[in-house]
This record gives structure tokens, sequence and C-alpha cells, in this order.
């Protein structure tokens, strides 16, 4: 039976480069994943491009391109990667760029785009997860963008893209599409998407499923986590895989590192929804099949809804906030008088906070005060004053307060810091699949 290899080399915007590279050149692949869009990355991603047509992609990715494309040309090795974020146009004129700059004029580079529904959802009656209708973020709307399947990448493929730069696509997707194209999958046969929906979704985050994110020392003991390998699928034609990662990299690929991964973030095992299928993990299987190896099989699934998400990223408010340390003696009751102050001095001042939180850093500032009693009195605590403002000028104002500790008591601060800065929210929206279709562009090459 056929069986291909897909490395996972990100599982967010700034993860470690050095994995990638390992994987091209040693993982012996057919295909390099590059996972890197959040949430509010996309609508960060838009205000970048606002401020300039050039930007809006991915700011690793000339740093990860060169690191990769001479080895994964020389290896035959092909990249998806959602790096584009809100300009994949201007991603795929970089890429372009460095191939030729590396002496690699020959690799073809495709530009997904269609995710951009901005124009769409504020034209129409679409309500937001919180029920209120978008169209009343008015201005403060930035970005739009649906969450696109596999089919444009698959087309994109079959056109002999040897590098695939999308904006917004469904995490799974990048993983999805390269198996409907090796083993010409239908884009109905809901069993065989599922299980590459499972695939996709186990190597998305990529180091989580060798070991990182699971690491819990004395409980979960990981070794070597400075060298993590990030993980390949050796996925089988059934759509069965195997999860594994190069030989002699750090981290484990184990039943339970896998299991994890597996229940992260998919709210309904039974029914994960995509936009290519609705996925049922709900009976897969796991077997350690000898050392950092995981045969996974029996995910399968339903037809897709024919909706889309679609994240809006949106302008929020204004955060400020100011820390400062106490630590030695009395450390406790010296933050908490801090703290007292500072809550005072807002009122006095008249600063106008729409919310405002207090933490004691290393006391209360997880669990509460409740929780964190029975642990005793710290040595050193660090005091957090946030809150949120209408402008950037009020909230400057409640890190200035926190800063005048330093001289105003009470004694012993030291290591005050503060800031002030715009936040971009996002919430959520559907659209109806067909109207957001993907579109393919391969420009100059």
């Amino acid at each position: 039976m056929k069986t291909i290899r897909i490395g996972a080399g990100a599982g967010y915007s700034g993860d470690r480069i050095e994995p990638a590279v390992e994987l091209a050149e040693r993982g012996e692949l057919d295909f390099l994943i590059f996972e890197c869009l959040a949430e509010r990355t996309i609508a960060l991603a838009q205000q970048a491009k606002m401020q300039d047509l050039r930007q809006g992609y991915d700011p690793l990715l000339a740093e990860r391109m060169r690191a990769v494309l001479r080895p994964c040309s020389e290896n035959g090795v092909r990249i998806l990667t959602n790096m584009g974020a809100a300009n994949p146009l201007a991603a795929a004129a970089a890429i372009r760029a460095i191939a030729d700059e590396l002496g690699l004029p020959h690799i073809k580079v495709a530009a997904v785009t269609g995710d951009d529904v901005l124009a769409l959802v504020t034209g129409g009656d679409y309500l937001d997860d919180t029920g209120a209708p978008v169209a009343q973020l008015g201005d403060r709307l930035l970005s739009a963008n649906a969450y696109l399947g596999a089919q444009p990448l698959v087309d994109a493929l079959a056109q002999g893209a040897h590098v695939i730069v999308t904006g917004r696509v469904a995490d799974p997707a990048l993983v999805l599409a390269p198996l409907i194209h090796a083993f010409g999958w239908a884009m109905d046969d809901w069993h065989r998407l599922g299980q590459g929906t499972l695939v996709g979704h186990l190597l998305e985050c990529a180091g989580q499923v060798s070991g990182g994110y699971f690491a819990d020392p004395g409980y979960k003991d990981v070794a070597n986590l400075a060298r993590l390998g990030f993980p390949i699928g050796e996925v089988s034609e059934d759509g069965s895989v195997v999860i594994t990662k190069v030989d002699g990299s750090g981290g484990c690929v184990t039943v339970a590192t896998c299991t994890e991964q597996l229940l992260y973030e998919i709210h309904d095992p039974a029914a994960y929804l995509t936009p290519d299928v609705v996925a049922d993990f709900s009976r897969v299987r796991m077997e350690q099949a000898g050392t950092d190896r995981v045969a996974i099989t029996g995910a399968t699934g339903h037809p897709k809804s024919g909706l889309l998400k679609v994240t809006l990223g949106y302008l929020d408010s204004y955060i400020g906030e100011g820390q400062i340390s106490y630590a030695g003696p009395g450390a406790l009751a010296r933050a908490q008088l801090a703290q007292a102050i500072v809550a005072e001095r807002l009122q006095l001042c008249g600063v106008q906070a729409e919310e405002l939180r207090f933490d004691l850093i290393g006391v209360n500032a997880i669990h509460g005060a409740t929780l964190s009693a029975a642990h005793g009195e710290p040595y050193e605590v660090r005091l957090r004053v946030a809150g949120r403002a209408a402008s950037l000028k009020e909230a400057a104002r409640i890190g200035n307060e926190v800063e005048t500790l330093y001289t105003c008591g009470p004694s012993g601060g030291g290591g005050a810091t503060k800031s002030a800065r715009e936040v971009v929210a996002v919430r959520a929206t559907l659209v109806d699949a067909a109207l957001a279709p993907g579109a393919i562009h391969f420009g100059e090459n």
C-alpha cells in the first residue's frame, strides 16, 4: 500500500526553525507543512498590511524559506503553509525572490486567496457569536477571514506547485490536501477525509505531539527538550497513520502524547467541524508500534456542513499595565500595601478604566486567593495592575501610577515596568462556503 511522509515544520508563528530544517534534510519527506496562523494573528497581519501593502504575511517567512528551500528542493519535498496570513500574494512574491536568490528559479510558488470576506460580511445581515450584528462593529472591524478547505490546495498541487502559501485555511487542510492529491481521494469520501483530518490535527501543532507541551517533570518526563524533534506522519492510502519523528532528535512520540493532542481544541470528538468534513474521532485506536512510533486508525467522517467559520478581527479597546516587584521579609505585606495604594490613586485621579485587575504574581494571579492561601508566605512577589480603557492616553495612566511606587512607597520596590497598547480582539460568524471560493495565483517564476 502506498505511503507518503508529511512533516510538521511549525505549530505557530514564532516556532523554532531548526526542527523544520532537520525534517527537510533528514525526514525523508514528501511534504513539509508550516502551520503559523492563530485567530488574532491574521487581524494583526491585516493591520500591518494597512500600513504597508507589501507586508501582512508572517514575519519569519523569509527566514524559514531561506532555511528550508534548498534542502526541500534537493530532496523533492513540497511545502504547504498558511504564512501568507493577510497577504498571500506578497508572501508568494517574497518566496520567489528568495528562490531566485538561492539559485532555485525552477521552484513553482502558488498563492491561495479567497479567505478575505470582509466585504461580504459587512454588506450582509450577519450575526457574530455574541448574537450582535457584525455591522455594529463599523470602522472598528479590521478583518474577516474564512477558514477555507483543502480544495484550492489540491488544485495547486495538481498544477505542479512546489510551494503553496495561503491565508486563512483550516489547520488540518494543510495536511489533508497532500493526502487527497497523492492518493486520489474523492472530495466526498467522508471516511478517508475524516481519517486525513485526524492526521492533520495530530500534526498541526508540531512539537506538542512529540513531547513538548506534554512534558511535566516528575510526572511525564521527556528527554532532550532543547533538541525537540518535530513530528512526521507516515500516512497510508487507507488513511491510517504512524506518527514518528527523526531518529536521534529530542522528545518522544507515545500513545500518551498522541492522545493529548487528539483531544486538543476539538470540542466534540465525535463531530469535529471542518470545511471539508465533519470528522469523528470517537473510535480512534492507538498502538505503540516501536520507539517513537504510534500507529493510529479508526477516524471517520460525515458530510460537511456547507458553512465556513469566519474570524472577525476588530479594535476593541486599550490596555494599560504596570508591574513592580517586592522581595525579602514582608514582601507579601508590602505588595498588598502597594496594591491598595494604586487602587486608591486610580480613584483619586479619576482614571476612566472600564475594567481593572490586580494580581500578586506568585500569590494569587492564577488560582486566586482561596486556593493560594494554603501555600504560605512567598519570599518574593510581583504586583501587576492592568486595566481596559477607551483611549491610549487613559490606559497609560494605569502603568504610571504603578511606576510612582518607586519613590512614593512602600519600601523595596524594584523592576517596575509599564505599557499601554491597543487591543485587537476576535469574534466569529458563519458564511455559506459557496460565497468564499479559493483562488490560485502562480505569478511569474
